[in-house]
């Protein structure tokens, strides 16, 4: 067996590989960058005069740490999420609006087991296009899972933390440990023999780097740096786990590796890169990404923020209420600048994973003391392959529902689908 074969293999076992042109002549460039399509939502809504951009410009002061990729993404105008309102069942608009944002789909109100909702957009496109990868979809959180118990005014826990759904009834839990993402992308699907490695201290890149050293004699220079490149942040993140599972002050009851990082920042981003590497590895092109469910009560300590963010979304208009709240929502706009400038940086075929993706930011309550969900803020980023003009505030009909603008990316994936949740029919001019 040839080196670059053996070598081949041993990454389909430990380690997932970039597209390297000069190492799989085969493959052409339009297979080795696909369209990847992500979803991260945030939760309680927002500061929407500190959000939402002057006339005639695109930046706001929350959206001033995207300043340097202002032409990468675009902010929306007008998109609703109707299924998420009252509509005759009361109280629970953060169970509705996290059980509606992929879904458009009214959620039965009930905290038992009869559940009831409708299939996710990541999850019809996982359906059509999930068997070309290892994994059909790639769902991360930050909030331990829960699928059962009441949560939100009578609304099941399931709806509450859960924002993919294979069908009306099952969602498609999230993984919150950055180490059970890892294992997932890059181990070798026998836990006894990844649990042994861990003991031993070994790092996944100890089983194929013997083979990579001899491929390297036989890829270009700039496949080398693309090697070299990835290596090191498989590495790097194998390493800020390990150092999170050192350092945990608590066990977890079930005695699972828990590598989630003490600082909430440091868990986002780990989950984040997690996600750049399994589009760039092409371990899956969809994903999904609950930064906190809605209805969080979490504190930004590291912010100087130590109340909690529920509480703090019921503003009633106080001035520094507000500025607290726009300091959480400049957080997280924070974090996400940082990934996109992490995919950005990534070559991928012709471009960037963040030219070959597109990807939705954005949360299902505007206004987290009215609980509306009416024109949400919502920004897309990413050039879809170049199918997406960036750079600019899009003004969608008053009403507009969000899956109209799920629709369209489902066709940009190759995906028909007549209709999702309450769509109307694609969003056109963009």
């Amino acid at each position: 067996m040839t080196p670059r074969r053996r070598f081949l293999q041993g990454l389909a076992a430990t380690c997932a590989l970039p597209y390297l042109p000069s190492a799989q002549a085969a493959t052409t460039a339009a297979a080795a960058s696909p369209l990847r399509m992500g979803f991260v939502y945030i939760p309680n809504g927002v500061n929407l005069d500190l959000w939402r951009p002057a006339a005639g410009s695109q930046l706001s002061p929350t959206l001033q740490p995207l300043a340097a990729l202002r032409e990468h993404f675009s902010v929306f105008r007008g998109l609703d999420q109707h299924k998420a309102a009252a509509n005759g069942d009361g109280a629970g608009d953060h169970a509705r609006a996290n059980a509606t944002f992929l879904t458009g789909c009214q959620a039965r109100k009930t905290a038992g087991s009869d559940i009831r909702l409708g299939i996710s957009v990541d999850q019809l496109a996982a359906n059509e296009i999930g068997h070309l990868t290892r994994l059909p979809s790639l769902e991360l959180s930050t909030d331990p899972p829960r699928a059962a118990g009441e949560c939100d005014s009578g609304y099941s826990c399931a709806y509450q933390f859960n924002l993919s759904w294979r069908s009306e009834n099952i969602p498609a839990p999230a993984e919150r440990d950055p180490r059970m993402v890892f294992e997932k992308l890059f181990g070798s699907g026998d836990e006894k023999q990844d649990a042994r490695r861990r003991v031993y201290e070994k790092s996944v890149l100890d089983f194929v780097l013997e083979d990579a050293k001899r491929l390297q004699g036989r890829l270009d220079h700039e496949d080398r740096g693309k090697m070299d490149q990835y290596f090191s942040s498989v590495r790097d993140v194998e390493t800020r786990i390990s150092r999170a599972e050192q350092f945990r002050k608590e066990v977890p009851e079930d005695k699972r590796p828990n590598g989630v990082p003490e600082i909430y920042r440091d868990h986002i981003r780990l989950m984040y890169e997690l996600m750049a590497l399994a589009f760039q590895t092409d371990s899956t092109r969809i994903a999904s990404f609950l930064l906190a469910h809605d209805g969080s009560n979490r504190t930004f300590p590291e912010i100087g923020i130590p109340d909690a963010h529920h509480g703090l979304s019921h503003h009633r208009g106080d001035p520094e209420t507000l500025r607290r709240i726009g300091e959480i929502d400049r957080y997280y706009v924070e974090q996400f600048a940082w990934f996109l400038e992490k995919m950005k940086s990534i070559p991928d075929g012709d471009g960037t994973l963040l030219d070959h993706s597109m990807i939705v930011y954005g949360g299902g309550i505007a206004d987290g003391n009215r609980h509306n969900h009416d024109d949400l803020p919502v920004l897309l980023a990413g050039h879809a392959k170049g199918t997406l003009k960036q750079g600019r505030v899009i003004e969608a009909p008053k009403g507009t529902p969000m899956t109209n603008l799920y629709l369209s990316m489902l066709d940009r994936m190759g995906v028909k689908a007549a209709r999702l949740g309450d769509s109307q029919g694609e969003l056109s001019g963009i």
